[in-house]
C-alpha cells in the first residue's frame, strides 16, 4: 500500500500515552501504601478507602450527566482522586467525612472548574483542608495501627515546638514501616517511596519537585534543630511529607510546567512547611504549603516561561 504524507496542524503527538494508563500507573503506585493501610487500620481503614473512592467517581459521573458531558470516569482520574483523598482521613473518620470530602473535591474543585486538567488545585489535597478546618475533631483524631483502635498522637505532635525528639515519640524504625498513629496513607514513608520509585521508573512524574522539596526541609530542620540528624530524619519520616511531596506536588494541572517554574515551586512547599511545622499552631504543614504555591503557580509559570521565539515586545 502506498503510503502517503498527511499535513496537520501542531501538536504533533507521537506518545502513546493517554490519561487513562497515567492514572493506572498511579493507581499501582499507590498499591503498596494502600495494602499498608488495610494491614494497619483493618475494617476502618478499608471502609475508608472504598467510600472515599466510589464516591468520587459516582459523584464525576452524576454531574457530568446532569452537564449532559461526555462521562469520563474510564480515565481513572477520579479513582486517583478518591484514593489520595481516603490516604489523607484518619482511620477513626466517620463514614460520611470520605464522602463528604470526595464530593468536595470532584464536583467543586474539579469539575466546577472544567474537569480534568483545568483544576488550579489538588482536589484531594482541597478537600482535606476543607475537611481540617471544618472538622477538625474527627481529622484530627488519631488512632494505633491493630484492631482495637486505641486513641494516639501523631508523630509531628511529640516534636511541636521541641528542637529536639523526645524519648517518648515512636522510633524512625515504625515511622518508616507505618506502625504509627496518622492518616490512612501518610504513616509508611517506605511504601510511599516504593511507589514514588514506580512512578519515576515508568516516566509520570520527575524526580526533581520531589527531590528538592524533601531537601528543603532537611536543611529547615537540621538547621532549627540545632544540626541533630535524628531531628531532621525524624521530620523527614512523619506527617504527610512523603505522601505530598511524591504524589500531591507532582499534580500536573496545579504545578508549574516549566524548568525553572517546578524548582520554585518545590523550594516553595519545603519552605512553607518547614515555617508551618516549626513556628505554626498546626503540627503539620504540608496541605497548607501545597495549595499556597497551587495558587502561586500561574505567577510563577508567568516570570519562568521562556521566551517563544521571534517575539518582541
Amino acid at each position: 500500500m502506498e503510503e502517503r504524507l498527511f499535513v496537520s496542524s501542531s501538536p504533533h503527538i507521537r506518545d502513546e500515552n493517554t490519561i487513562q494508563k497515567m492514572m493506572l500507573d498511579v493507581v499501582i503506585a499507590l498499591l503498596p501504601a494502600t495494602l499498608g493501610a488495610l494491614y494497619y487500620f483493618r475494617i476502618n481503614g478499608a471502609k475508608i478507602i472504598l467510600l472515599s473512592v466510589l464516591t468520587a467517581v459516582a459523584s464525576e459521573a452524576v454531574f457530568q450527566k446532569l452537564r449532559k458531558q461526555p462521562i469520563t470516569i474510564n480515565d481513572l482520574s477520579a479513582v486517583v482522586t478518591g484514593l489520595l483523598l481516603a490516604f489523607n482521613i484518619p482511620a477513626s473518620a466517620p463514614w460520611w467525612i470520605p464522602v463528604l470530602g470526595a464530593v468536595f473535591a470532584i464536583v467543586v474543585v474539579k469539575q466546577f472548574f472544567g474537569g480534568i486538567g483545568h483544576n488550579f488545585m489538588n482536589p484531594a489535597l482541597a478537600a482535606r483542608i476543607m475537611l481540617m478546618i471544618s472538622y477538625t475533631g474527627h481529622m484530627t483524631s488519631w488512632v494505633k495501627p491493630g484492631a482495637d483502635a486505641v486513641s494516639t498522637a501523631t508523630p509531628l505532635s511529640f516534636v511541636k515546638g521541641l528542637t529536639e525528639v523526645p524519648g517518648k515519640a515512636p522510633k524512625l524504625f515504625d515511622m518508616f514501616m507505618g506502625n504509627t498513629g496518622g492518616c490512612l496513607g501518610e504513616t509508611s514513608a517506605i511504601l510511599l517511596i516504593l511507589g514514588g520509585i514506580y512512578l519515576v521508573y515508568r516516566g509520570i512524574i520527575s524526580i526533581q519537585v520531589p527531590a528538592i522539596y524533601i531537601a528543603t526541609v532537611a536543611v529547615f530542620t537540621l538547621i532549627f534543630g540545632q544540626f541533630d540528624v535524628y531531628f531532621m530524619v525524624y521530620h523527614l519520616l512523619a506527617g504527610g511529607l512523603m505522601l505530598g511531596a511524591i504524589y500531591m506536588a507532582t499534580d500536573y494541572a496545579s504545578a508549574p510546567v516549566t524548568p525553572k517554574g517546578r524548582i520554585i515551586f518545590a523550594l516553595g512547599c519545603g519552605i512553607l512547611t518547614s515555617v508551618f511545622r516549626l513556628y505554626g499552631g498546626y503540627p503539620e504543614g504540608v496541605g497548607f504549603s501545597i495549595l499556597l504555591m497551587n495558587i502561586a503557580a500561574p505567577l510563577i509559570e508567568k516570570y519562568t516561561s521562556p521566551r517563544v521565539f521571534g517575539e518582541v515586545r
